[in-house]
């Protein structure tokens, strides 16, 4: 291999890697001016997420914070993830720009629609969580208030449960999206999963286990979705299988 040939190959990869890092800077200044956006409304963001816990402790409840700086980086948090959620966009747009020049045109055909449904189906599962998960889940955790036992709720704690919950039903309402790539890559198959269906049913409430509070209202209502998503996969699966078998036949017929 000669020299001009050796720079050559190098000259590709060193062109790779400048455009990487032009994505990576543009997706974190697109993170950090979502940050600064929301920071400027992050007492009004914290306060929508606290509309559940109100509705169970009454409009008068408030929340307290042992630590001088807790309520500072608790307004930080949420401006950060409020932020990473207004950038989610850019940050797959980036991510599709450079990916999208090395497929070809079926791949993108397939690979683009799951990049458009995926925050989509991130924000359905977190809505879920906020809309109906986290009043039954609260009304448990309050149910052991007592007259000799007060409920005194933390902003570090209680900011850390609802955005534990919120990503955990996001990420669940993902599992189409992981599904359906693999079985239209051809990795997995329709068949399978329903041969593994009762092995899943069992994976689904110890994830629900690991991703949720030790309370069985959470637990049950993230292990329902994830299996919801898991038959919805098969479903739309063998919809994938159906027309890539009808591709090959009208090919072969044609040879």
């Amino acid at each position: 291999m000669t020299m001009e040939s050796s720079e050559s190959q190098k000259a590709p990869l060193v062109e790779h890697l400048i455009e990487l890092r032009n994505r990576l800077i543009v997706s974190v200044l697109a993170i950090l001016i979502g940050f600064l956006a929301c920071y400027g409304f992050a007492e009004e963001l914290f306060t929508f997420l606290v509309i559940p816990l109100r509705k169970v402790l009454g409009p008068d409840a408030k929340m307290i914070y042992t630590g001088l700086h807790e309520a500072f980086f608790t307004y930080i948090k949420v401006s950060f993830f409020a932020g990473l959620f207004l950038s989610f966009p850019v940050i797959l747009s980036q991510f599709w720009l450079f990916v999208a020049p090395g497929l070809y045109k079926h791949e993108k055909q397939i690979f683009l629609p799951f990049l458009i449904i995926t925050p989509i189906l991130f924000f359905l599962g977190g809505a879920l969580a906020y809309q109906f998960v986290f009043p039954l889940a609260f009304k448990f955790f309050l149910g052991f208030v007592t007259p000799t036992i007060e409920a005194l709720p933390s902003l570090k704690e209680y900011l850390s449960l609802v955005i534990k919950l919120i990503f955990a039903f996001g990420l669940v309402f993902e599992l189409p999206v992981g599904l359906l790539l693999l079985i239209k890559a051809g990795a997995i198959s329709t068949a399978g999963l329903v041969a593994k269906r009762k092995y899943n049913i069992v994976l689904a409430f110890v994830a629900a286990a690991i991703l949720t509070p030790p309370d069985p209202f959470t637990q049950v209502f993230l292990a329902i979705p994830i299996m919801l998503m898991y038959e919805i996969s098969i479903v739309i699966g063998r919809r994938f299988e159906a027309n890539r078998a009808r591709a090959e036949a009208e090919a072969e017929a044609e040879l």
